[in-house]
């Protein structure tokens, strides 16, 4: 089995047997990570340069581990502190560390599609780690994974997303992976948060009133208020988003089941969540943060098989 693409671009390009044949390759790679000894010489022979160009901190973590763990030689890239501050293009950039003999570019930029435009002009192996607002396809891999270890499988679940639906790149991944898997997906937030066509172009339930949604669900995925790419004002202030949509103990208290609690992080305490659901049992946040690494470690060994063909 292997994938039917030597790039990972976003969810949108993956078929259902690519998400399957990536889940099942983490399942293994986490089973390595229980070891006393987690490392493995899978990519011995691989250089990866990570080619952060926007500031992360759990993704471009995991993304080291999983690379570390696999045994590929990895270079670290911050365009604050490099030649991109002097006004260096992307593609001279990216050449230059080609002509390093790199395999495998790790990217995360904050224009949608810079990932695409690399991926039509260099040979190495692209992997998308958030583009704009358009995809963050490992976070919605890795979410599907805690979803099907939590609940045994993605097929039937209803699975609602809540908060800043515009400018969530998770949440368009999220809805992609889990439409071709099978599952139910609602939206909730606020009116200027959820883009007018969502519900007739991705298929998915529409729902404003917080308490419904969470009625209707089986897990929620909490995402956080993006303001950084706000450019303008699109609800009244943090304490009335919280009080309209933030996710309680009293709210969870009163729904009379018990649903899964995610949050692709970083989370914003008090505002989209209080801190005693986070850190309740219904919670599999660290959970999302440690199924991270084996799912980018079951990427990379994938990509890295279809390259050395």
């Amino acid at each position: 089995m292997q994938l039917s693409t030597k790039n990972l671009l976003g969810i949108k390009d993956l078929s259902a047997e690519d998400i399957s044949l990536i889940l099942n390759t983490a399942s293994q790679f986490k089973e390595v990570l229980q070891r006393p000894v987690k490392k493995v010489p899978s990519l011995r022979d691989i250089t990866i340069v990570n080619l952060f160009y926007e500031n992360s901190t759990r993704t471009r973590i995991s993304f080291e581990l999983a690379e570390k763990r696999l045994s590929a030689d990895t270079i670290n890239f911050s365009a604050s502190a490099s030649s991109v501050s002097k006004g260096e293009t992307l593609l001279d950039t990216v050449n230059n560390i080609l002509s390093m003999k790199v395999d495998m570019v790790v990217m995360r930029h904050s224009a949608s599609g810079a990932p695409h435009f690399l991926a039509k002009h260099i040979p190495a192996a692209i992997v998308n780690a958030g583009d704009g607002i358009n995809e963050h396809p490992t976070q919605a891999l890795l979410d599907a994974f805690s979803i099907q270890e939590k609940t045994g499988s993605l097929e039937g679940k209803k699975v609602l997303l809540i908060g800043d639906i515009m400018h969530s790149r998770v949440a368009l991944s999220n809805i992609y992976l889990l439409k071709k898997m099978g599952a139910e997906v609602m939206v909730a937030g606020p009116p200027t948060l959820i883009p007018t066509y969502i519900e007739q172009a991705l298929q998915v339930k529409v729902e404003y009133n917080l308490k419904k949604a969470l009625q209707w669900c089986d897990v929620a995925n909490v995402l956080r208020i993006q303001l950084e790419r706000q450019n303008q004002v699109l609800f009244s202030s943090l304490r009335e988003y919280n009080l309209a949509y933030g996710v309680s103990k009293k709210l969870l208290d009163s729904l009379q089941k018990e649903i899964v609690i995610m949050h692709p992080g970083p989370i914003n305490r008090g505002v989209e969540i209080d801190s005693d659901v986070a850190d309740s049992s219904q919670s599999i946040i660290l959970q999302q943060v440690e199924n991270g690494v084996a799912v980018r470690m079951a990427v990379l060994y994938l990509l890295a098989g279809k390259k050395t063909e």
